[in-house]
């Protein structure tokens, strides 16, 4: 049996932050905003919101910290451009049965670690989270998964872009991204909102999403 999901946030992941932020804001609108550092990981994000509890995190490089010692996450330091590169589900089951589930069905999200960062109003968030040791054409498309403890979630206060509408999946075994999905979640949410999630057929995996916005439809992929 799966469980109840929420889409907690949307990964863009980029090479340049602040050109990045720009050019999402002329797609969408509305201005990310400052999130914070992610000391140690080398990165920096800013965020903005696409309905209920969830967000858009633009994520890149953090010029004020050091190069760090392991490559960045989401391949940030192999990107010539933005792309939208990973999604992010939470539950309000525990992380390890969630995990469980997916193991279950031969997703491996990777293992739950402990994460901080410190936003500009000084408030400091603390979460959980799965890595993957290594990602793999699944994992790619697949979500993973979040746990924010007794943190404020990052989508209250943000100013909101638009409703994300849903989030398409592209890959060479859609059958198999389907029976994964299943087998982690029977009842997935965008924010408020009932979920779409359409998992395509294509020669490689590949993810994106459609914002309802002031000015009509936005695909950010």
């Amino acid at each position: 049996m799966g469980t109840h999901l929420t889409i907690d946030h949307l990964v863009y992941a980029t090479p340049d932050l602040g050109q990045s932020v720009r050019h999402v804001e002329e797609l969408l609108g509305v201005a990310p905003v400052p999130g914070g550092a992610h000391l140690g990981w080398g990165t920096y994000n800013a965020l903005v919101g696409l309905g209920g509890s969830t967000y858009l995190e633009v994520i890149g490089p953090d010029p004020a910290q050091p190069e760090p010692a392991a490559p960045r996450p989401f391949g940030i330091d192999d990107l010539d451009e933005p792309r939208l590169v990973a999604w992010c589900a939470s539950s309000r089951r525990p992380l390890v049965d969630v995990l469980g589930l997916a193991r279950e069905s031969g997703f491996d999200p990777g293992a739950i670690v402990s994460m901080s960062r410190q936003r500009p109003d000084g408030v400091v968030l603390e979460w959980s989270l799965t890595v993957a040791a290594q990602a793999n054409d699944a994992a790619n498309v697949l979500p993973f998964f979040i746990d924010w403890g007794h943190s404020v979630h990052p989508s209250t206060g943000l100013p909101v872009a638009g409703l994300l509408v849903d989030l398409e999946i592209f890959h060479p075994e859609p059958r198999t991204i389907d029976l994964m999905l299943s087998a982690v979640s029977d009842d997935m949410t965008l924010g408020d909102e009932p979920a779409r999630i359409i998992v395509h057929l294509a020669d490689r995996p590949a993810l994106a999403a459609r914002v309802q916005t002031a000015h009509g439809v936005v695909v950010l992929d």
